[in-house]
């Protein structure tokens, strides 16, 4: 038996729904009825209307080779198992179409040969009984055919299953996987028969009046038909999926009708299958593009040379706004309702990509449908406008292709065609169903999906602002207000800071968080302000808001914190109505004078966050905090070491010089947590390691109590963290939800469940906090052994560690976890919801006067076989033998009746049925909201939960640093700090056998890393080192290693050495290695220059300088003044610590008898070479003295110059050491430093600096001050 199908080919399956909700109706008249009776579907004799063949009027093919013979009906030859393997062509005459298969079998009991369509759909046929030719080559038509149904770049192979269920809404042709269909709807401006539409709930006003009684009996029609289950078939082709049949005649057209679903076959990634479908389909979509371009060009003007926003200012005038769009009255009015309501949306929001909702599946139309099928893989529908769509179920699947690069807006059904049809009734003209923006997804805005989770970072959404304060006689200050927002775990950093020039604050926070996301006030960051965040960001997206109006103040902000916390917290409002806002909020405003920078920032994030239906669910639980190192005065009273954007990038502590990611950086080093929120944890203790001396101690005790006999423990603590989804975010998305709003509210129309979802996710939230707190009492056990106060702090509860027992038992008593999990439904334990005891109790009360009724109607009637029984939807019905009838009083309804007996209702009974329907009803409403105020009283506990995570994230993060140090490559020990910041006592750094952190001897191919003895600071060592050595000899290394080791000192970790003394330092500035700032106009010399400028201005005594080669990039007597003036101004003013590597060897001679410089080089051996020049081998141990020179003739023979080149080099390289080594005689013997020549140089040096700093880019030119400066620099070294 056939499947039925109204005719119609599988390979062209038509979305009639979608296009008669963008079509223009030309007729006055209504379209047909969507819901057709069995009659009417034989009486219209309805084909299919598209055409699978390339060419429009035949419906026959016109193969290439000559025409077979045409075999039809009984006087068709008989055939047997003869024909087997033969191409076959079996026409269809509803469709006025052939299809081509290959004949697979025979079946000798029912002669039917078993046809294998080249859609892979199979049928077995009676020869004697079809139109059919034979086919000998038709590789060519087969492709034409395959086009029609595979349009995306793999194969797909949709499956077609009769829906029993009730009509859901899915538009037809859509597949269930990445493809959209490849339908026609080649007639917009005319009303299709729209076969089988009332599958979807959002069609035009004639589609969207259903007559809901035909539906049901299409329904009742359609559960007895049978299924055809979809089953997939391998790439092999070994197996073969069960097709559904094809309807082929007029009369089996008249069958039950259903819906068809599509989903996608995932093909095996080989590079074959790949080649076949790209080629068919890339001609295919260029010739849509063509299609559509020239449509496009002739009927949307206005969205080009005629382009104006909703004000109708063109984009040539003051205040133009590119994300809106005027729409001009006649194209309007050439639009239908559907396309209007769209465009309506779209016109509001140019810079989104819409998706829109249609029953099961969001759709993209016009330039939307562009993104779709670049950026999804969708294919364009058949017709003149471009539109692709997806099912509901892959949403989160495609926000998360495209939320890297776009924003997209999700326009939800809020109305069924029900609802419509009320309002209608009551006197509304809509014509199609309400629709509204329910969320906007960015990359700053995303809160859930596989992407976030695979990526445990934190996606921060930045908003910032800019003020100036101008200071007499002096450059005006910049003043910056920062609001810092990671949407997934409701956290917010607020502050507001001044910085310098060079915007060296600002750069540092950019170069720790790389925000995803920016919000800014239109046209108000200064030019150095965009070029910083130009520089230091991984291309955000940037968001440009109105100042004030979309941007707001400080006291606009005010107000709507207000308002919302109003609107969340019941407490009564107290202190001017600023009771309800939280304790950092409260404290910046009531000094907002002093942080209006701050507030605007908060105001402009909060303004973008409403337009994603996030601003009350994220505040609702925030967790805020200000940002700490937000400027960098007043070093010595902050808990933190401050490590600027130069340090993080030059040092490699997250990204690596290479790709930019963290393979070989200091936090892939150190991170071995388990947890996602651990790992968020470690990167904020790299970013800013500890300053007070006590801190630090805290967490070396506690990371030293975790090794040794209490590591078993700790790693039974990580193999039990490591089954924990992540928590943070996860708790923030409960949190978020625990009132509805955006697609989780309550009028949003979905068809999946999306409350069995929330379920799953409170479970597993529930398990997670039992998880933990676990975890943490079984970790507790070595506190008898420890005497790490942090520790103790950490794992007793109710100290850091919050004591929830309490109320994780009260939800592990409140339902059956396991149960509710499965079945996605909660039942309460008794005891746990009143309200829902109440209901229950109203039910059993009810039922149990049913049951004393009955008792009293068997003895009324003197019988006790009196019974209740159930028929059809009728209950409790009384059932009395029919030989007791006469002994029913009058007033009995007669329900129904059945041989000997008859069924009554009594009045009693019905007035009890009222009441149970009613209380029955109370009880499954209150059902459904249970789980909403069970999520409700977990909120109660947010501060809680929160800091269970964050505790466990501390303890993971110290097990990590713990672990560690058995990835170092040779001796570890434990820091000594010898004193505290102090202005007075003098710095001190000391290491013995200093490893590197992250460098390895398997990593560095042949021989093994050199670790090297270093004394800087203190009563017996120079402070500063001055560094030289050959090229190549480890110089930067060095630099980089010590760096790295003060780092991990701070932080709390171990260190690779035999040992390591310092005092701690407040910041790190590091200066090396060749690059240009080309897009802030900045040479390589010029930003040079502005990284040591930040040096010289910020300093102190106890910072930590590594100086790489400054000057290398000018010429020799520049670079050699400016170096020597640096140099100086650190060693005599700033008298800090600090390494300084250089090839100026003159600075060697001039600090040879200096104690405050230590003359230091990286060793090396020199043999002769078989040409004439130094064959240099590397020793890489640091050793006192200078070095000669630095044997740079030596990386040129390295990297293969030629021979020639390299002797005269070698000549050349002599005759300077020559002349060079004469003044270097006549220097030592009266090596005393001109201290008038020093400080006439240290002058010249900050003006240097300040004109560097100032200097913008100017094409073609330099500025002469610039010049003036290094001409007074010569002059000085010729002096000298």
């Amino acid at each position: 038996m056939r499947r039925n199908t109204n005719g119609r080919s599988p390979l062209v399956n038509q979305q009639r729904q979608i296009t008669a909700f963008f079509s223009k109706s030309t007729s006055s008249s209504p379209s047909p009825s969507p819901i057709l009776s069995d009659s009417k579907s034989i009486s219209n004799n309805k084909t299919s209307k598209l055409n699978p063949n390339p060419s429009p009027t035949p419906p026959t093919p016109s193969p290439s080779n000559p025409k077979p013979i045409l075999l039809v009906g009984a006087s068709s030859p008989l055939y047997s198992d003869d024909v087997i393997g033969k191409r076959i062509k079996v026409y269809w005459p509803l469709d006025k179409a052939w299809y081509e298969g290959t004949v697979k079998s025979f079946d000798n009991a029912t002669s039917k040969h078993l046809v294998l369509y080249d859609d892979d759909e199979e049928e077995s046929l009676d020869l004697s009984k079809e139109k059919f030719e034979w086919v000998q080559d038709s590789s060519s038509s087969v492709k034409k055919l395959k086009r029609l149904r595979r349009s995306c770049d793999i194969p797909i192979v949709r499956k077609m299953v009769i829906d029993d269920d009730e009509s859901d809404g899915s538009p037809k042709g859509v597949d269930d996987g990445n493809c959209g269909s490849d339908d026609s709807d080649e007639d917009w401006g005319k009303n299709a028969v729209d076969e089988g539409a009332e599958e979807e709930d959002d069609v035009e006003l004639d589609n969207e009046e259903d007559d809901y009684e035909d539906a049901a009996a299409e329904r009742s029609k359609r559960k007895s038909s049978a299924k055809v289950e979809p089953k997939k078939r391998k790439m092999s082709g070994t197996e073969k999926p069960e097709p559904a049949k094809k309807s082929k005649n007029v009369e089996e057209a008249g069958g039950v009708k259903g819906a068809f679903k599509f989903s996608v076959l995932e093909p095996s990634s080989t590079s074959d299958t790949k080649k076949i479908s790209n080629g068919v389909d890339n001609v295919a979509i260029d010739d849509a593009s063509e299609r559509f371009a020239t449509r496009d060009a002739q009927k949307f003007r206005f969205l080009r040379e005629d382009r104006r926003d909703a004000k109708r200012r063109r984009p040539t005038d003051e205040n133009y706004d590119p994300r809106t769009l005027y729409l001009p009255p006649d194209f309007l009015r050439s639009l239908s309702d559907g396309q209007k309501q769209w465009w309506e949306f779209k016109s509001k929001h140019m810079d989104k990509v819409l998706f829109f909702k249609m029953g099961k599946f969001y759709e993209l139309f016009e330039m939307d449908a562009h993104v779709g099928v670049k950026e999804l893989d969708l294919q364009y529908m058949k017709g003149e406008q471009p539109h692709c769509g997806f099912p509901e179920r892959n949403f989160s699947m495609n926000v998360e292709k495209l939320f890297q690069g776009y924003r997209v807006l999700v326009i939800e059904q809020t109305e069924t065609p029900v609802q419509l049809e009320l309002r209608r009734k009551n006197g509304s003209k809509d014509k199609v169903v309400r629709r509204e923006i329910c969320a906007v997804v960015t990359k700053g805005t995303l809160t859930d999906g596989e992407l976030l989770s695979a990526n445990p970072e934190a996606a921060y959404l930045m908003a910032l602002t800019e003020q100036h304060e101008n200071n007499a006689n002096e450059v005006s200050e910049r003043i910056y207000g920062l609001c810092i927002v990671d949407v997934a775990t409701s956290r917010i950093i607020l502050g507001q800071f001044k910085d310098d020039l060079e915007c060296s604050a600002l750069c540092c926070i950019l170069s720790e968080i790389r925000p995803v996301e920016i919000v800014k006030p239109a046209e108000v960051l200064s030019a150095e302000t965009e070029r910083v965040l130009l520089k230091h960001t991984r291309n955000p997206l940037v968001n440009e808001l109105v100042p004030n109006v979309e941007f707001w103040d400080a006291e606009k902000t005010v107000d709507q914190l207000k308002r919302i916390y109003r609107h969340t917290d019941e407490v009564s409002l107290e202190d001017n109505e600023l009771g309800c806002l939280p304790d950092v909020l409260l404290e910046l405003v009531k000094t907002v004078n002093d942080n209006k920078s701050a507030l605007s920032a908060l105001g402009g994030a909060l303004y973008y966050l409403k337009q994603a239906f996030l601003d009350e669910a994220l505040l609702r639980f925030a967790h805020f905090e200000l940002l700490p190192c937000s400027g960098f005065c007043d070093l010595a009273s902050k808990p933190y070491m401050v490590l600027d954007a130069a340090a993080l990038e030059n040092l490699e502590i997250f990204e690596n010089s290479r790709n930019g990611d963290s393979s070989g950086t200091l936090y892939s080093q150190l991170n071995h947590c388990v947890t996602a929120f651990g790992k968020r944890l470690l990167r904020a203790w790299l970013a800013r390691p500890l300053c007070h001396i006590e801190l630090i101690k805290e967490r070396q005790e506690a990371i030293t109590s975790l090794k040794g006999v209490n590591l078993p423990y700790a790693l039974e603590f990580r193999k039990a963290l490591s089954r924990l989804p992540d928590m943070e975010r996860l708790l923030a998305r409960i949190f978020s939800t625990s009132e509805a709003n955006g697609r989780n509210a309550n009028k949003v129309v979905l068809y999946e469940d999306a409350a069995k979802k929330q379920l799953q996710e409170f479970i597993s939230a529930l398990r997670g906090c039992e998880l933990m707190l676990q975890a943490c009492s079984s970790l507790g056990v070595i506190l008898n052994d420890v005497k790490s106060r942090l520790l103790h702090h950490l794992l007793t509860p109710g100290k850091v560690l919050p004591d929830v027992c309490l109320a994780l038992n009260h939800f592990k008593d409140a339902f059956d976890w396991v149960e509710a999990n499965n079945s996605g439904r909660v039942i309460p334990h008794e005891g746990v919801d009143p309200e829902y005891d109440s209901a229950c109790k109203a039910v059993k009360e009810i039922e149990s006067s049913l049951s004393k009724h009955l008792i009293e109607q068997r003895k009324l009637l003197g019988d006790t076989s009196i019974t209740y029984v159930t028929v059809g939807k009728d209950t409790y019905l009384l059932e009395v033998p029919e030989n007791f009838r006469g002994k029913v009083p009058r007033d009995y309804e007669l329900r129904s009746s059945k041989k000997g007996f008859f069924r009554y209702w009594t009045p009693a009974i019905k007035k009890f049925l009222g009441e149970l329907s009613q209380a029955e009803s109370e009880k499954e409403s209150l059902l459904k909201s249970t789980l909403q105020r069970l999520i409700g009283r977990f909120c109660e506990n947010h501060t809680k939960w929160r800091q269970l995570v964050s505790t466990t994230a501390e303890l993971d993060v110290l097990i990590s640093l713990a672990i560690a140090r058995d990835y170092y490559e040779g001796p570890t020990c434990r820091p000594s700090f010898l004193s505290m910041l102090s202005t007075k006592d003098s710095p001190y750094l000391s290491a013995k056998s200093l490893g590197h952190p992250v460098l390895r001897s398997d990593s560095l191919g042949k021989g093994a890393f050199v670790p090297n003895d270093i004394s800087i600071g203190g009563q017996h060592d120079a402070n500063f080192i001055l560094l030289t050595g050959p090229n190549m000899g480890g110089k930067s290394t060095l630099l980089r290693q010590v760096c790295l080791a003060v780092v991990l000192a701070q932080v709390g970790a171990d260190v690779p050495a035999e040992s390591f003394d310092l005092s701690p330092v407040d910041r790190i500035f590091v200066r090396m290695g060749a690059k240009d700032n080309i897009m802030a106009g900045q040479s390589t010399f010029l930003t040079e220059l502005s990284e040591t400028a930040t040096m010289l201005s910020s300093a102190t005594r106890n910072s930590l300088v590594a100086l790489d080669e400054l000057g290398r990039g000018t010429s020799t007597s520049d670079g050699q003044a400016i170096a020597e003036s640096v140099l100086e101004h650190f060693v005599r003013k700033v008298q800090c610590r600090g390494l300084f590597s250089t090839h100026y060897h003159r600075l060697a001679i001039d600090y040879y008898k200096d104690p405050k410089v230590s003359l230091c080089h990286m060793a090396c051996q020199v043999g002769s070479g078989t040409i004439g020049v130094d064959e240099v081998t590397f020793l890489y141990r640091l050793t006192p003295g200078a070095c000669p020179k630095s044997y740079g003739v030596n990386v040129a023979r390295l990297a293969g110059l030629p021979t020639s080149v390299l002797q005269k080099a070698a000549a050349k390289s002599k005759e300077f050491e020559a002349s060079y080594g004469k003044s270097r005689n006549a220097s030592l013997e009266t090596n005393s430093p001109n201290q008038e020549w020093v400080d006439e140089m240290i002058v010249v040096m900050k003006m240097l600096n300040k004109a560097a700093a100032n200097l913008s880019y100017q094409e073609g030119g330099c500025d002469s001050s610039l010049h003036e400066l290094k001409s007074r620099a010569r002059e000085l070294m010729q002096r000298c």
